[in-house]
């Protein structure tokens, strides 16, 4: 399989998920179909197609970077245990957003978007739990 096949494949998995995998994650959902990929090709093509623009990175530091296929303007909430990602319901901003458009113009800032933090439910219960992810 040629790289640009290898890229297309990443590219087209990423796209198909909403998670906002690692690369190590989204290598785990590759092997399924293509046995032969390696780690190192995964993450140089991420990293090329986030140069790109052509998928988003998402990082934080500390954290293993994840990537978005998902190129449409909109936000993410981030658990600071498990550092799962989703994505903040299009239009939930609407307010914020056209704030920080005004401010922009005189910033003469390209793009934006905003990331919050919170535990998310399994991360919660664990706690509630004294499971492994629960605090000290």
């Amino acid at each position: 399989m040629n790289r640009t096949a290898q890229r297309e494949a990443i590219l087209k998995e990423l796209r198909s998920v909403k998670s906002h995998p690692t690369a190590d994650e989204l290598y785990t959902m590759l092997r399924v179909k293509m046995p032969t990929i390696s780690l190192g090709t995964v993450y140089r093509n991420l990293e090329q197609m986030s140069q790109a623009g052509i998928v988003r990175k998402l990082e934080t530091a500390g954290k293993q970077k994840r990537f978005d296929g998902d190129l449409s303007e909109h936000h993410h909430v981030r658990c600071p245990v498990c550092g799962a990602v989703r994505d903040v319901s299009p239009g939930t901003f609407d307010r914020i957003d056209r704030e920080i458009r005004v401010l922009m113009r005189d910033l003469q800032c390209d793009s934006f978007y905003l990331e919050l933090s919170g535990k998310c439910r399994v991360c919660s219960r664990n706690k509630d739990q004294g499971g492994e992810n629960a605090e000290t």
